[in-house]
């Protein structure tokens, strides 16, 4: 997989370009700020970005802002946010983008190197991946909406399952119930939260990142 990294701190760069690099993926770049991050990106386009949120010069939210440029100019390409923080306003604006091949990790939060690389997989694979606290620090912002406080507590867990990026099957798992009862819970999550099926979209993602923004 050809990664772009985009990390402030020399030494956790060099630390996750050793890592990427030894489990075989191709670095094409890493960086130090968000306008090298998106002139590589132009320059070399990569299958998936990894970026932190706060950058220089200002050290706010820069690196999330690129993240969006990214996504709006090259949509194609996956981006994966590990940062210390939850800056609510454009982790909305990204996560809400249309499909998927994203993902939002915290730093203190991810307990082994197999999770971290797990969810470049999975984003670069096209599919998603959210820390549960990043999930429900979004969701804490939307709890005055109509359509999400419609969904039952335990149509409410298994929204917060698929905004982690797991599938049905590891959802019945988690939860210790069968796939059929699953399937039922997120097909009545799609018609509460009125998401049709529409070709492009990813109702999985859009069921819990769709409104957070709203």
């Amino acid at each position: 997989m050809r990664v772009i990294l985009a990390e402030d701190s020399i030494l956790l760069r060099e630390g996750l370009v050793r890592l990427l690099v030894e489990e075989g993926h191709d670095v094409v770049a890493a960086v130090g700020n968000a306008t090298e991050l998106v002139a590589a990106v132009e320059t070399h386009p990569p299958d998936v970005v990894v970026t932190d949120v706060r950058m220089p010069p200002t050290h706010t939210d820069e690196g999330l802002r690129a993240a969006l440029e990214v996504r709006r100019r090259w949509p194609a390409i996956g981006v994966l946010v590990l940062s210390q923080y939850v800056e609510k306003r454009y982790a909305t604006e990204l996560v809400t983008g249309d499909g998927g091949r994203v993902g939002y990790l915290l730093k203190d939060r991810v307990a082994q190197v197999g999770d971290f690389l797990d969810a470049l997989d999975r984003v670069g694979a096209g599919g998603a991946a959210f820390d549960p606290e990043v999930v429900r620090r979004l969701l804490a912002r939307t709890t005055h909406l109509d359509p999400l406080t419609r969904l039952t507590p335990r149509e409410r867990d298994v929204l917060e399952k698929m905004a982690e990026g797991h599938t049905n099957a590891s959802i019945a798992s988690a939860l210790h119930v069968s796939a059929s009862a699953v399937e039922k819970h997120v097909n009545s999550i799609f018609d509460k939260l009125e998401l049709h099926r529409t070709a492009g979209y990813s109702r999985r993602v859009l069921a819990i990142l769709r409104h957070l923004g709203t």
